[in-house]
């Protein structure tokens, strides 16, 4: 890790520890759980115990009160030697920010220990059928019976679906035409009677998984609301502004372990009598690539560092979001190709290709995070949609 401004002595030391970690635990079954679709729960634990997991979260909540560029540091490391492990770090930030921030002390507080120790994972559940990026244009039925709400509906390319433990469940409790000023934001344990999961064949992250979460007449108490009823999409959804900066940092983590075994290749790999580096045609992609991952990165670490700060940072996690996913994927196809038909085997390169691809889609698409960046730019009234 190169030194920079966002990265002092101490998080240097933090990300030293977790790379050695990395390397040890999690890189040797980087390729086996792709195959398994096992995400190894023991491991998880392991990470858990040395306070890997939500580093950011105050004391009294389990985390290390450390901040969000602590978490960035972490899930880089992690995300070098496997993209889809990292996934669960990413699911404990975003969702141990919504449960610590807006529910109630005495119903969150012991999953968030839980989170935090690596001994429960929490699946954020948004998506529908219907469409993904217009998340406030919800079906599924949140609705008071009593002193408990009741669900139904479905939930549609959620990660880790059939392997988390509680879900933050988003649903309609307002009517469709009161849009995201409807919708209310619950947790749920996914041990709830009424709740069935299914899990999809998908192309990469196969580890952590997609799959569809059903509820028929599934009964949570009013006590397990997040934020205030009505308002859990608009509140809630500002935690995305840290996510988003973590997914960058997560992919391009990726993008930079890929450029550093290719840059060894080249100059040991002989073509026409010389080491392949000796022809710009290899190399000035290369180069390329590497500026601009070095940019995306210190915008990542920009955008961390803001919230840190308690200052703006929702255009700089859109940016972080769009370009870190998509040029993490170019930067891993650059260099398979320059891996020759080795790189298209079966093996790091090509499975790493397939593991960030997923991320130009969840969690937000190219073409939502430029609205939102043009939003905070012009002012929403000037860019309704």
């Amino acid at each position: 890790m190169n030194p920079n401004p966002y990265i002092d002595e101490d998080l240097q030391a933090l990300a030293d520890t977790v790379r050695r970690f990395a390397e040890d635990r999690v890189k040797p079954g980087f390729l086996e759980r792709d195959k398994t679709r096992d995400l190894d729960r023991g491991l998880l634990r392991e990470m858990g115990e040395l306070g890997f997991i939500c580093p950011e979260l105050p004391e009294q909540h389990g985390g290390l009160g450390m901040g969000c560029l602590a978490a960035g540091v972490i899930h880089e490391e992690i995300a070098r030697a496997d993209l889809s492990f990292s996934y669960l770090n990413l699911l404990a930030s975003l969702n141990g920010q919504i449960l610590s921030k807006y529910g109630n002390p005495e119903v969150v507080g012991p999953w968030l220990h839980k989170l935090t120790k690596g001994e429960a994972i929490c699946c954020i559940a948004l998506t529908e059928p219907r469409g993904g990026s217009d998340a406030a244009n919800l079906r599924l039925r949140i609705e008071r019976d009593g002193d408990f709400y009741v669900i139904n509906g479905e939930k549609t390319s959620i990660s880790a679906a059939d392997q988390a433990d509680i879900a933050v469940v988003f649903g309609r409790t307002g009517k469709p035409e009161d849009g995201a000023h409807g919708v209310t934001a619950v947790m749920v344990p996914m041990n709830t009677p009424g709740i069935t999961t299914s899990r999809f064949d998908c192309h990469g992250q196969r580890a952590i998984g997609r799959g569809s979460i059903f509820f028929e007449n599934v009964r949570v108490p009013m006590s397990h609301r997040l934020g205030d009823e009505n308002k859990g999409f608009v509140q809630v959804m500002h935690g995305f502004d840290f996510s988003r900066s973590l997914i960058g940092l997560q992919c391009l983590a990726v993008a930079r372990v890929a450029l550093e075994e290719t840059w060894e290749y080249i100059t040991q790999r002989q073509a026409f009598g010389q080491p392949l580096s000796a022809f710009q045609g290899v190399t000035h992609p290369l180069a390329q690539f590497d500026t601009e991952v070095e940019g995306a990165r210190l915008l990542c670490l920009q955008g961390l560092w803001l919230k840190d700060k308690g200052l703006p940072h929702t255009a700089e996690a859109g940016m972080a979001k769009w370009w870190g996913p998509k040029l993490a994927y170019d930067v891993i196809h650059q260099c398979l190709l320059c891996f020759g038909h080795g790189g298209y085997d079966r093996g790091l390169m090509e499975q790493r290709l397939r593991d960030v691809l997923g991320f130009q889609i969840g969690d937000g698409t190219a073409q939502i995070m430029k609205t939102i960046i043009a939003r905070a730019r012009a002012g929403r009234k000037f860019v309704p949609a």
